[in-house]
């Protein structure tokens, strides 16, 4: 038996509407398998800013510190200061964005799996920005070497593991930043020929983006830069069916934070008709990267049934009212809850 504590931050607009849904299978998984979960919700966010003067309060900080992973729900307006904070706090370095085609989710094809490895610490997301005169914003991008080589061996390893694609694309704009992305370039070249069982390949930014309308079942593992990560993994999550199925990963050396790649939807709060799907994807990436650290085989299981369960609902054509389904939050979390066992 494994036994994990998880914090849970609950956020803003559906995001406590996917936090229980979350919570709610995370205890059936405790209930019903090997695979312990503690959970304890944390405050943050634009209801933590408006309750306590601040959107990440040190004392959720300090519950995420005793937490062994956690699990974030969409926040609101302070986004920036809960999910930007915390990733410079646990240098939560690689930003990892799975693309997946699901059943009866339209997407332009339906045969995607890629990933999108993002650097997350550095580029123009720093927040380095100056007035230089009245009429003049200045912002400074940041690119250095042990940022591109740690998230470029990232991209490898996971590439090394996924399927039998086993392809790595480096994408970036070193015909015009020459000095930035000319380094996060030849970084990237130089970790490829540690891996040479691996197909490396590189693509400029305005070229992968067209790509990925035009060809995204030809992609496997994307490395890039913050900036151009953040765009190109919202895009590719469009191009399977919207953000709605889009789980993610904030992965550093001895901590990580999972979330869905989504906003907090204010406009459809309240109404119980938000696609769970994300964060339960996110549950599933969490349970991964616990058991890959732990050594815990059964961990990595109980994560696939879930993505397991949301494919056998899907393909009985159960979907949420948000996309095009008559099914509420509730009812298809129940419905993956009992698929899961």
């Amino acid at each position: 038996m494994s036994k994990y504590t998880i914090s849970l931050i609950r956020g803003d607009g559906i995001g406590p509407e996917q936090a229980a849904s979350a919570k709610q299978i995370m205890q059936t998984i405790s209930d019903k398998s090997s695979t312990k979960l503690v959970v304890n919700e944390v405050d943050a966010g634009d209801g933590a800013l408006k309750k306590h003067g601040k959107a990440l309060p040190e004392f959720s900080v300090e519950a995420i510190k005793k937490s062994q992973a956690c699990l974030k729900a969409p926040v609101g307006e302070s986004a920036a200061d809960v999910i930007i904070v915390l990733r410079r706090m646990f240098d939560l370095y690689a930003n990892v964005r799975p693309a997946k085609s699901y059943p009866n989710i339209a997407g332009i094809s339906s045969g995607v799996d890629l990933v999108t490895v993002r650097e997350n610490t550095e580029d123009v997301y720093l927040g380095w920005e100056f007035n230089a005169d009245e009429n003049t914003v200045v912002a400074l991008r940041v690119t250095s070497e042990r940022a591109s080589r740690r998230i470029a061996e990232y991209a490898f390893k996971m590439a090394e593991m996924r399927n039998d694609k086993r392809r790595v694309v480096a994408v970036h704009k070193a015909n015009v930043l020459r000095k930035g992305d000319g380094l996060f370039a030849a970084t990237c070249k130089s970790v490829a020929k540690k891996h040479p069982k691996i197909k490396y390949s590189e693509l400029y930014v305005d070229a992968c983006s067209m790509n990925l309308i035009r060809n995204p079942e030809e992609f496997d593992v994307i490395v890039t830069t913050n900036l151009f990560g953040d765009i190109l993994s919202d895009e590719a999550a469009q191009v399977v069916g919207g953000l709605g199925m889009g789980p993610a990963a904030n992965i550093g050396e001895s901590f990580a934070l999972f979330e869905p790649v989504h906003g907090a939807a204010f406009d459809i709060a309240g109404k119980n008709a938000a696609n769970p799907s994300s964060i339960l994807l996110s549950i599933k990436m969490m349970l991964e990267w616990l058991g890959d650290r732990q050594g815990d085989r059964n961990a990595i299981l109980e994560g696939r049934r879930i993505e397991d369960a949301i494919i056998q609902v899907l393909k009985q054509g159960n979907k949420t009212k948000d996309i095009g389904g008559k099914l509420s939050t509730t009812e298809f979390t129940k419905l993956v809850e009992k698929a899961i066992y």
